[in-house]
């Protein structure tokens, strides 16, 4: 026992020695250090691996660096590794033009006209590279008569570079060489305290750019961090500027908050604000009915799960649930006036209903046949006799229809026990079904007449019996 001590004891002070030459020869541990303008936080401080970056990201920086260029993982991939949250993609910075990126990569392609970038290509993985740009003076920018910057697109060096970023915590380089962070505006001391600040006066920013205010709600919501209070303070006041954002743009931002994963924090933090008004014209009119709000939110918080669990979401039915309450509304006003039958009625109410959302927010017209066909088929589920429920189960939108009816008997709006009876009769077989069919009380109904030409395309595909 006394020789196993002793060398238990020689092996300690082996130890300890080894330690100590290291410590001489090496120096102390490493600590962040000022590069020019940067501050460059080593992985002993940080934390972030280059294990966490994506096969596609690593290939591209290793290549471009090798080639003589800098290169370096940025943004939100490096705030989200920082937040112990999984990216969702890995975008590059380098000084590397555009033309010398692609010829340093076989798969690689160039995009864009006024804002060059490049797509790298490995397998399913797609890596976004940009060039470092510089922001352009003032006395050079090309602005709208609000001060909103239609010409930016100047290429410039690392530190130009950042300080074009919008928010401190987006403006970080993460090298996957060195496992080094470069940070020029104390992103990274915001990320520990969890705050989103915006880089530079956020007046001039919002003014520049007026969808940055949205963009501040979103990721505020979607990061749980909270807004900086010189950062929130000029929305309320400025939020009129984002009426002269394109229509295109603001359709992307609002696709981007709604699929965030957290649109119902979004929403909420936006009604905070008064800023959603400026979104969805008809949408603070729908949260201001008690039945339409609770609706909206049910199928905002649907959404939310569903994308948590990496479940498949579909723009076109989340936008067909925001708007549902309007085209109720002015449904059931034109069937009161009796001008029209409860179909035409329904045509005439989704095309006035999806008119006046496009001379605010351009939803593309790709979504607009889901999202009729969604809203035609909710008067059918109350039908629940003869062969209808039948032909209503054999229709191919019929699933993304009834998940629709659920929210809706969810929020109250419909009897929950219409939802039961759908839910046992599309598991049910044939005989089962048979007795669960209720009697058609219609009457004899006259054969209606073929008509070579339908009064409609859309009665044609999903008629309402």
């Amino acid at each position: 026992m006394k020789y196993i001590a002793a060398l238990i004891a020689a092996i300690s002070f082996l130890q300890t020695m080894i330690k100590k030459l290291i410590k001489r020869v090496f120096g102390k541990s490493p600590k962040v250090r000022s590069v020019g303008a940067a501050q460059v936080i080593p992985f002993e401080v940080h934390g972030v691996s280059r294990d966490g970056i994506s096969f596609g990201a690593r290939r591209v920086t290793d290549g471009l660096q090798a080639a003589g260029f800098q290169a370096y993982v940025v943004g939100g991939a490096v705030r989200d590794l920082m937040l112990d949250k999984h990216p969702k993609d890995f975008d590059v910075a380098t000084d590397a033009t555009p033309e010398e990126v692609r010829r340093v990569f076989r798969r690689a392609r160039i995009i864009g006209r006024r804002f060059k970038l490049v797509h790298v290509m490995f397998g399913e993985e797609t890596v976004e590279v940009s060039t470092f740009r510089r922001a352009i003076e003032a006395e050079e920018a090309e602005t709208d008569a609000h001060g909103r910057i239609l010409r930016d697109n100047e290429f410039g060096d690392q530190e130009q570079d950042a300080a074009r970023r919008d928010f401190t915590a987006n403006a970080l380089f993460f090298d996957a060489t060195t496992q080094e962070i470069f940070d020029y505006h104390n992103g990274y001391a915001d990320i520990r305290a969890n705050t989103l600040r915006m880089i530079g006066d956020p007046v001039v920013r919002y003014r520049e750019d007026p969808v940055r205010m949205l963009r501040a709600v979103r990721l505020s919501a979607k990061l749980g961090m909270k807004l900086d209070a010189a950062t929130a303070a000029p929305i309320a006041k400025m939020k009129g500027l984002l009426s002269n954002v394109p229509e295109a743009r603001m359709f992307d931002e609002m696709l981007k908050l709604l699929l965030s994963g957290h649109a119902l924090e979004c929403i909420k933090k936006l009604r905070q604000m008064e800023l959603h008004h400026g979104m969805l014209p008809m949408l603070d009119v729908i949260l201001e009915q008690p039945m339409g709000e609770k609706f909206v939110m049910l199928s905002l918080q649907n959404t939310d799960q569903r994308i948590e669990q990496e479940k498949a979401t579909s723009p076109a039915f989340l936008f067909a649930a925001l708007l549902w309450h309007e085209v109720l509304s002015t449904w059931n006003t034109l069937k009161e006036k009796g001008e029209e039958g409860p179909i035409a009625a329904m045509h005439t109410a989704m095309d006035e209903v999806l008119a006046r959302q496009r001379a605010q927010l351009a939803i593309p017209r790709r979504y607009d046949t889901v999202m009729k066909e969604i809203w035609l088929l909710q008067p059918r589920f109350e039908q629940r006799s003869g062969q209808r429920p039948l032909r209503l189960l054999a229709l191919p939108r019929f699933r993304a229809a009834y998940d629709f009816m659920l929210l809706r008997c969810e929020s109250g709006e419909v009897d929950v026990e219409l939802g039961a009876w759908w839910e046992e009769f599309q598991h049910a077989n044939d005989e089962q079904r048979a007795d669960m069919l209720m009697p058609d009380t219609g009457g004899t109904k006259k054969r209606r007449r073929r008509t070579k030409k339908p009064a409609s395309a859309h009665q044609a595909e999903l008629p309402i019996e």
